[in-house]
C-alpha cells in the first residue's frame, strides 16, 4: 500500500510506502546468493562481507545490522524496513528497493548504481558518497537525512521529494528529473549539474543561494 503525499503547486508529490509487517520470525545464519528470505527479522546481524546478492527479501525487517562490504547486488528488497543499518562499502548495485523505509542509516560509500527505487522513504540519518549513477527513482523521499556528496549522475527522478534534509555537493550530471520537490531542502548544494534542474521546483531563497554557481554555468560575469 502506499500513502499519496500532498504536493505543492505545480508539482505531484510522491507516495509514501505504508507496512504493516506480519509477526517475524529471527534470523540465524549467513546470506546465500539467490537466497529467498520472507517474513523474518534481521536484529543486529553482522551481515559484513557476506555474498547475497541475487537475493529476495520480502516483509522483513533489518535492524542495527552491519552491512560493511556486504555483496548485495541485484537484490529485491520488497515491503521491508531497514533501521539503523550501517557500514561501508556495501554493494547494492541494480537492486531493487520498492515499499521500502530506510531510518536512521548511516552509510558510507554505498553503491546504487542502476539500482531502481519505487516508494521508498529514507528518513534520518546520514548517507556519505551514495552512487546513485543511473539509477531510476520514482515516489522516494528523503527526508530529515544528511547526504554528502551523492552522485545521481544520469540518473532518472521522478515525483522526489527532499524534506528538512542536507543536500551538499550533490552531482546531477546528466539526471532527468520530473516533479522533484526541492523546496523543502535544509541546504542544497549543486557542485555540477546546475543546468539540469528543469523539471524540478525550488523556492526564492534557494534560488539566490544558487544564483552564484547558475551565473557561472551561463557564462555570466558578475561584478560589483
Amino acid at each position: 500500500m502506499a500513502r499519496r503525499a500532498v504536493g505543492g503547486p505545480g508539482v505531484k508529490g510522491a507516495r509514501r510506502p505504508e507496512l504493516r509487517l506480519p509477526a517475524l520470525e529471527r534470523f540465524e545464519g549467513a546470506l546465500e546468493p539467490d537466497g529467498d528470505y520472507d517474513g523474518l527479522e534481521f536484529l543486529e546481524a553482522d551481515l559484513a562481507g557476506q555474498d547475497g546478492g541475487g537475493a529476495r527479501f520480502m516483509d522483513c525487517a533489518l535492524t542495527g545490522c552491519a552491512l560493511d562490504g556486504a555483496r548485495l547486488s541485484r537484490v529485491r528488497v520488497l515491503d521491508s524496513v531497514l533501521a539503523g543499518v550501517r557500514g561501508v562499502g556495501t554493494d547494492l548495485v541494480e537492486a531493487t528497493l520498492r515499499d521500502v523505509e530506510v531510518t536512521e542509516a548511516r552509510l558510507g560509500g554505498a553503491q546504487l548504481h542502476g539500482a531502481v527505487l519505487e516508494r521508498v522513504l529514507v528518513r534520518g540519518g546520514k548517507l556519505d558518497f551514495l552512487n546513485l549513477r543511473s539509477a531510476r527513482l520514482k515516489d522516494v523521499v528523503f527526508e530529515g537525512c544528511v547526504l554528502v556528496e551523492p552522485d545521481f549522475g544520469g540518473a532518472r527522478l521522478e515525483r522526489v521529494e527532499f524534506v528538512d534534509c542536507a543536500l551538499k555537493g550533490a552531482d546531477l550530471s546528466g539526471v532527468t528529473l520530473k516533479d522533484v520537490d526541492l523546496r523543502g531542502a535544509a541546504s542544497l548544494e549543486i557542485a555540477r549539474g546546475v543546468d539540469r534542474l528543469s523539471g524540478a521546483v525550488i523556492s526564492t531563497s534557494q534560488l539566490l543561494d544558487l544564483a552564484p554557481v547558475l551565473a557561472g554555468e551561463l557564462g555570466i560575469r558578475v561584478e560589483g
